[in-house]
This record gives structure tokens, sequence and C-alpha cells, in this order.
């Protein structure tokens, strides 16, 4: 998820500065103050994260941060097995779910990445092989700086999912995903999560 317009920071009511998007919205602030940002490295983790990016595009990521809790009852925990065999009456179903975004194209396509993720442990696995795109170095957006949308390994990363049979992962979709697992550092300079992930050191250079 990547909302932030530019990386100038507001400073909270507890002295800490946040970009923007998680300044106001308490579920938004403890998101970030907690999970955006930090390594994802489980298959149920990583699956689910790619599952909510795509349902989010079109829509506000804290529209389906309010939502998840559903989404997880929905979609069995995101266990890629479960999802993979889901079939048309599962579909039904959760088009009728009102807890989650009915929208039968990304319905569908997490079911088609469910079955991609699977047959992923033939090779790397999903896990490996997402992280296997990380970059070599992350941006450090100063104040007043737009924020990145993708990059190169975003790109890459798109082109290889679609070769293994994932959906609704386009370039912008994936660096949101490079961002909410610690993949890149897109937490603006000063920000007080800038760092945290362990990942990247919170002085890491420009990626050029």
């Amino acid at each position: 998820m990547s909302e932030t317009p530019s990386s100038h920071l507001v400073t909270g009511d507890d002295g800490l500065a946040r970009p923007p998007w998680a300044s106001v919205d308490p579920l938004l602030r403890e998101y970030y103050d907690t999970e955006w940002g930090m390594p994802v490295r489980d298959e149920h983790g990583l699956f689910e994260r790619i599952s909510l990016e795509a349902f989010q595009s079109g829509l506000s990521w804290a529209t389906i941060l309010r939502k998840r809790p559903a989404f997880r009852l929905a979609f069995s925990g995101f266990d890629p097995d479960a999802v993979a065999g889901f079939g048309e009456a599962d579909v039904e179903r959760l088009l009728a779910d009102a807890g989650i975004v009915r929208n039968r194209a990304k319905i569908l396509a997490t079911i088609t990445n469910a079955a991609a993720t699977v047959e992923l442990r033939n090779d790397a696995g999903l896990v490996d092989f997402v992280w296997s795109f990380q970059p070599d170095s992350t941006p450090t957006p100063g104040p007043g700086e737009p924020m990145i949308t993708q990059s190169p390994e975003s790109l890459a990363l798109s082109k290889a999912l679609r070769k293994r049979g994932f959906v609704f992962v386009g370039p912008t979709t994936m660096y949101a995903l490079m961002e909410a697992i610690g993949m890149v550092d897109a937490h603006p300079v000063g920000s007080h999560r800038r760092g945290s992930s362990g990942v990247w050191p919170a002085a890491s250079n420009t990626s050029g």
C-alpha cells in the first residue's frame, strides 16, 4: 500500500513523525507503527499481502484494512491450499459476502494466485521467489519529494509472477507490496519508523 503523495511528515500528539496517510486514522496509524514495512517471510503472510494488494486496486488501503478480518475468514485464513481448491460455489459465496470487496475478477484472481503459489513450491517457493527481486539499495525520500510508485525491480517481479500464472500483479501493485513487506524502506527520512525493518539501515543510500 502506498498512499503518500509526498514524503513530508506530520508530528503526532505522541511526538513521533509519520507521513500524512498514517497520521489521522487510528487504524492506519497502528498499521504504520507496527506492520507496514516489516519483513514478511512466510508463505501464508505473503500470499495474503499479494491478495489484499490486488483487492486494494482502485480503493483506499483503509477500506481493505478494515475489511481484513472478514477477508481472512472468507478466504480460509489465506491458506493457499484451501483457496486453490475454491470452486464456483465459493465464488458465489464470496460475491454475497458484504464483509469483503465483492469483485468477481479480484476474487477469481485470488483463487488463481493461490494455485500459482502452490505450484511455485516445486521451484523456489513464493517467499524466496518474491524476495529474490529485492533491490541492492532503497530510496531515501526527503521532505517534499514525490514518492516512488514503481521501480525496475517491481516491473521485473510483475513480469516474473505473470509468467508463473499470477494475475493482478502489475508493477505498481508489486511496488506497493515491496514497500509493505520491507523489500524497500519507503518510510520518509525523519519518520520514527525509518530503518525499523532490519532489512535496511536508517541511512540507506538511494537506489538512483
